[in-house]
């Protein structure tokens, strides 16, 4: 470990050198400052306390489910959320479902014996990726339940390294790992390990709940009217370029674009290249009237999700830069969806084309292909509707498997 452990000091060396000129490691090291003393102000001795760490925001939206059923549950446990990095902690350090919540303080063993001390959870559930090797260790050593949930492994991974043995031998802390797909199920009996199960993602029931609790929105209302919806969410650039030409070929229909930031650039473009008129949804709040635009740029956060319910087709932004966005936000209101090439890393997306929920697109020709049919032919988009909402209910339940495992043993 003492290689390990000299990378880890380098890596906090390296983040506070950043930190004087990057705001996201400043502050990855603001909030750490005095965290030990913070959480012994906070965690009561005799609280029984649960921990969920997630590497970021991704993570906590997996984590998310099980948090809450947690919280419905067994109200008499106190939920520890912890985030390595800032752009989890920061969106999310005011999430009212856990009660304690703090960045993960970093993996040398000092700083671990001294949060395990101060938390002293009864049990410990990982999200997906972090392996940190003090913590997982530690764990172990106090024999304390420590579970893996919605992780996916693959064999190019660290774990079939031949410099990974550590790392391998890490996974025995887990009591149980709940894994994706059977393909990582696999790969772990191949490492000797029989505790995994296939249980899926949580994700699922995170999105099947947003659509149960999907807002009505008056304006979005009055902006489709008596016409069909499209809605394109979080869409960078070079998705917005091909979206354009649809726009502007597809007079009849209405659009939504939720641009993954709020580029004033981008956004100014999308306006002044849209021959049916395109208004900012903040321009029309106060009045809750969009007036005749065809587009309505989606130019604020918390709503995307509930948009998705008013609409009769789908594009998902990302998929022409480092990967795709959420496509089961839409796909549980049963849309059917297209997106960019750069999706393999995504099983849901690789899942939907195989069943024809999805279409991957890398071109306006593509994308102008997929989509006249569903517009044309009401019962082929009644069809694709339904193999998305099936698909994703069919894979409902993860969090429930998960929560009766943790707490099966535990009630008292």
């Amino acid at each position: 470990m003492g290689l390990y452990n000299t990378g880890i000091a380098m890596y906090d060396f390296a983040i506070g050198i950043a930190a004087r000129r990057n705001r996201k490691a400043a502050l990855w090291k603001e909030g750490r400052r005095g965290i030990f003393d913070r959480m012994q102000q906070a965690i009561a001795a005799d609280d029984r306390v649960v921990w969920v760490h997630a590497a970021s925001l991704g993570e906590f939206e997996q984590g998310r489910p099980i948090i809450e059923m947690i919280r419905q549950r067994y109200p008499d446990r106190k939920i520890l959320l912890t985030f390595f990095s800032p752009s989890g902690y920061e969106i999310r350090k005011n999430y009212d479902k856990a009660d304690y919540i703090f960045y993960l303080p970093s993996d040398r063993p000092a700083n671990v014996r001294r949060f395990l001390d101060i938390a002293h959870p009864e049990a410990a559930i990982i999200i997906k990726y972090e392996f940190w090797l003090n913590y997982l260790g530690e764990l172990r050593r106090r024999r304390i339940p420590t579970y893996l949930v919605s992780s996916i492994f693959r064999r190019d991974s660290v774990f079939f390294r031949f410099y990974g043995g550590k790392w391998r031998r890490a996974l025995s802390t887990f009591e149980r790992m709940f894994v994706q797909n059977e393909e990582s199920r696999e790969l772990l009996a191949e490492l000797g390990y029989d505790n995994a199960v296939v249980a899926g993602d949580t994700r699922f029931d995170r999105v099947a709940d947003i659509a149960r609790a999907a807002k009505r929105i008056p304006l979005i209302e009055a902006f489709k009217g008596e016409s069909r919806l499209f809605v394109a969410g979080s869409t960078w650039g070079p998705d917005e370029e091909i979206l354009q030409q649809l726009i502007n070929r597809n007079p009849s229909i209405r659009f939504v674009i939720a641009p993954h930031e709020m580029d004033e650039q981008r956004i100014r473009r999308i306006i002044d290249n849209t021959t049916g008129g395109a208004i900012r949804y903040t321009q029309c709040n106060g009045t809750g009237d969009p007036g005749t635009a065809q587009v309505l740029i989606l130019d604020t956060v918390g709503l995307l999700s509930s948009v998705y319910g008013y609409a009769s087709w789908a594009y998902i932004g990302g998929g022409f830069g480092v990967g795709i966005h959420n496509t089961l936000e839409a796909a549980t209101f049963g849309l059917p969806i297209a997106f960019g090439p750069k999706y393999m890393k995504f099983k849901e997306a690789r899942d939907m084309i195989a069943l024809g929920a999805a279409r991957s697109i890398s071109s306006f020709e593509q994308l102008d292909e997929w989509f006249a049919p569903l517009r044309d032919n009401e019962e082929e988009r009644l069809r694709v509707s339904r193999l998305a909402a099936d698909y994703t209910l069919s894979n409902c339940g993860a969090t429930e498997m998960i929560v009766d495992t943790v707490f099966g043993q535990r009630r008292r």
